[in-house]
């Protein structure tokens, strides 16, 4: 009955993809990391830290112009692309974004791009325009939730959510069932289920201690008490998935297992 439902434990359900690793950097990939405001980079230097931690190759991450004489020197890592008056992302950091893009294997948005509108028109361009594999992480999921199918149809593309941001997208969506707070493991399974065979994205969501993965029709769920941020479950999926790119359910599912 529950065929497409695995449930992972403390080992991987994939060992297989934990001993296939790439064993050095040269050839453990390339990840962009794309984030922050004028008033803060946390969000994009967990995203960077924790893909290091993940065994990521090489990381790029691009932050608004905005920040670059704060953040220089505490984040050496760091490159800027133009910004808004605001401080966030402007259109014209559109160029810089799909220059890097190329450069790398995938792109991952952090969750603290915040909801300008000049933002949110950039980060529309760039779906449109870069192919590869593309990673998004909490809130803006939620900040191109106006058209959901420009993320949930897109193909090569992961949601790392909440089950809040998860209910919001299904209601864009007009997704005929709801996914409630109150509702227990397998319904969330079983709708989770039905909403991924309706779209293209692959989908991580957190829900009270559980991170439940979706793709390809297939269901894991891992018991995660520590309850990581979208930001760290995004930046080990992205780092995963480039590695294991033929098997997206398999790298994702490792993923979200407490290394």
């Amino acid at each position: 009955m529950h065929s497409h439902w695995q449930k992972q434990g403390k080992d991987p359900l994939f060992p297989n993809l934990v001993w296939a690793r790439p064993e050095t950097k040269a050839t453990a990939g390339k990840l962009l990391v794309v984030g922050g405001t004028g008033q803060s980079f946390a969000g994009a230097a967990e995203a960077y830290l924790q893909a290091e931690k993940a065994g990521i190759g090489s990381t790029r991450v691009i932050l608004p112009h905005s920040l670059e004489r704060t953040v220089s020197k505490l984040f050496p890592a760091a490159e800027f692309a133009p910004a808004t008056p605001s401080g966030s992302f402007a259109v014209s950091a559109l160029a810089e974004l799909l220059d890097a893009s190329s450069w790398a294997d995938g792109v991952l948005i952090a969750s603290d791009t915040g909801n300008n509108s000049e933002t949110i028109r950039l980060f529309e361009a760039f779906l449109e325009k870069y192919p590869g594999q593309l990673t998004l992480s909490g809130a803006t999921v939620e900040t191109l939730m106006t058209t959901p199918s420009h993320i949930l149809d897109r193909p090569e593309t992961t949601l790392v959510l909440t089950l809040e941001q998860l209910q919001k997208l299904a209601v864009a969506a007009h997704h005929t069932e709801a996914f409630t707070s109150d509702m227990g493991l397998l319904m969330l399974v079983e709708r989770l289920l039905d909403f991924n065979k309706l779209h293209t994205a692959h989908i991580i969501v957190t829900h009270e201690g559980t991170v439940a993965v979706a793709a390809d029709g297939h269901i894991s769920t891992t018991d995660r008490a520590d309850q990581p941020t979208t930001n760290a479950l995004a930046s080990h999926a992205a780092t995963w998935w480039l590695q294991t790119p033929a098997d997206p359910f398999a790298a994702l599912t490792t993923a979200v297992c407490k290394q």
